[in-house]
């Protein structure tokens, strides 16, 4: 199986257990389709032996509220970019992080010793990726890594044309595949 890490924040972000393609017109981001379903906020579970009448406390309340999460969201432990409003951040807000995250990106290619070839594919497609996301970015649900680190990658949620199946974008050249 291959994971695909993030070269900033080390966050595991995506497996090969999805099915990734390059997005239409910019080949320097990658799509991967998700799925979205029902999941109790506090799961219980009941330990062989135990005696359940005896740990039981009150029932029904918030506790038993279901929420729709993306498998993609659970499996990498991913949280939702939101403000203090409980919004996510402006478009200009945005904008200035994905210029930022781009040096990054250019920066490790070229320390990391990345061919001439994938350094000339990366320019050649990071300003068609950032209007790409920025002229769609009022239908993205954003995410981050675990770490929650604000410099590094940040997952990008969509739905394709059916209005049903979730997608998530990345950047092809921000993380690195780790074989397990």
């Amino acid at each position: 199986m291959l994971i695909y890490q993030d070269i900033v924040s080390g966050d595991e972000i995506l497996s090969d257990t999805f099915k990734i393609n390059p997005a239409k017109d910019c080949p320097i981001l990658w799509e991967a389709d998700c799925r979205k379903y029902l999941k109790k906020k506090n799961e219980d579970f009941a330990l062989e032996g135990a005696n359940p009448s005896a740990e039981e406390g009150e029932e029904g309340g918030d506790d038993d509220e279901a929420v729709m999460v993306h498998d993609i969201e659970e499996q990498f432990r991913l949280v939702w970019l939101k403000t203090e409003e409980g919004l996510k951040p402006s478009k200009d807000s945005f904008k200035s992080h994905l210029k930022s995250y781009v040096k990054k990106i250019l920066k490790h290619l070229t320390e990391s010793g990345a061919s001439d070839e994938t350094i000339a594919e990366f320019k050649a497609g990071a300003a068609g990726a950032v209007k790409k996301i920025l002229g769609n970015y009022d239908n993205y649900d954003v995410l981050m890594g675990q770490k929650m680190d604000g410099d590094a990658m940040h997952v990008l949620i969509d739905f394709r044309e059916d209005g049903v199946t979730p997608f998530a974008t990345i950047w092809k050249h921000g993380v690195k595949e780790i074989k397990v």
